[in-house]
C-alpha cells in the first residue's frame, strides 16, 4: 500500500480545518483552541496550533494522509515540522479576504523552500458573492501561469476531492 501525505496550508481563517474535516474518512484529528485575542476571536472562536489530521482511502492501494498547519504566525514552527516527508501541499486562500493574499505567498515561498514538491492554490469561498475571480487572485498572489490555481469551497466534498485530485496528479507526474 502506498500512503501519500499531503499538507494544507494558508493564512489564519482560510478554512484548512474545514477543508481536511469535509472529506476525512476518521475522525479528524484537531488541536483546536480557544482564541484569546479579541480581534481574532471576532472573526472566530477557536484556531489551530499544532495540526490537523485526516486520511482518505482512493482505492485499496492508496491512502491520502492529510496535515494541517496552524494559520496564525506564532505557531509557524510547527509548518516545518508538519512539511518533513511531505509529497505535496495546498495552500488555501480565503478568496473573500485580499487582506491576506501577502501572507499565503509567504506561505507558499516558505513551504516551496521545506521541499521542492508539488503544489496548488486552492481558492476557498468560492461560493460567495464578494469571493475574487480566479485570474485576479492569480495576479494578485503573483503565481505564475503553469501553477495550479484551483477553485474550492472547503465545506463541499466534491469540491475538497477535485483539489486534492489535482495536486494527486502531479505528484504522480513527478514520480514517473
Amino acid at each position: 500500500m502506498q500512503t501519500v501525505k499531503m499538507v494544507v496550508t494558508g493564512p489564519f481563517n482560510a478554512g484548512k480545518t474545514e477543508f481536511i474535516q469535509s472529506v476525512s474518512e476518521i475522525d479528524v484529528v484537531s488541536t483546536e483552541r480557544k482564541i484569546s485575542s479579541a480581534s481574532e476571536r471576532a472573526v472566530k472562536e477557536t484556531t489551530t496550533v499544532a495540526m490537523d489530521f485526516g486520511r482518505i482511502t482512493v482505492d485499496e492501494d492508496l491512502v491520502l494522509y492529510l496535515f494541517g498547519t496552524p494559520g496564525q504566525k506564532r505557531f509557524d514552527f510547527m509548518w516545518e515540522i508538519l512539511s518533513e516527508g511531505m509529497l505535496g501541499f495546498i495552500v488555501l486562500v480565503d478568496s473573500t479576504r485580499p487582506e491576506t493574499f501577502r501572507e499565503a505567498r509567504t506561505i507558499l515561498e516558505t513551504f516551496r523552500a521545506y521541499a521542492p514538491t508539488p503544489y496548488v492554490v486552492a481558492a476557498n469561498k468560492q461560493d460567495l458573492p464578494d469571493a475574487w475571480d480566479l485570474e485576479d487572485m492569480r495576479h494578485a498572489l503573483r503565481l505564475d501561469p503553469k501553477v495550479k490555481l484551483l477553485p474550492c469551497v472547503a465545506k463541499d466534498k466534491e469540491s475538497v476531492k477535485k483539489v486534492l485530485l489535482e495536486l494527486l496528479y502531479s505528484i504522480l507526474e513527478e514520480i514517473e
